[in-house]
């Protein structure tokens, strides 16, 4: 399955906003984002490891308000961007699904897996 297009490199700063995108994960509906963190891109299904809920409480925040861990808005578990695993709160040691992204020329894209895929139009 060749790669997606997610946004445009210049759209992820270290530690701010990331960038969501609608995706197909285990047959469900659900999102993916990518954010910047110590100088890397890096994706994740938005899905929190202690309840199924998207991690973001506004549109694209997912770090903590110091910028070093992203963060379930819902019940505050709190996860290393690096990867994914749970560094505190709910999450109770399980961690977030990582996703395979990657930059080039500029671009960030996702690179899709059986279990989760593109949506289909």
């Amino acid at each position: 399955m060749p790669a997606i297009f997610i946004c445009d490199a210049a759209a992820l700063r270290e530690g701010e906003l990331g960038v969501r995108f609608a995706l197909t994960a285990f047959a469900h509906d659900a999102t993916g984002f990518v954010v910047r963190h110590g100088g890397k891109i890096h994706g994740y299904l938005n899905q929190c490891a202690h309840l199924a809920i998207e991690l973001d409480w506004n549109h694209g925040v997912f770090f903590d308000s110091t910028g070093k861990f992203l963060m379930c808005s819902t019940h505050g578990a709190l996860y290393v961007p690096e990867t994914g695993r749970c560094a505190g709160g709910p999450c109770r040691g399980k961690g977030l699904r990582a996703l395979r992204v990657f930059e080039e020329k500029g671009q960030i894209f996702w690179q899709p897996d059986e279990d989760i895929r593109p949506v289909l139009a």
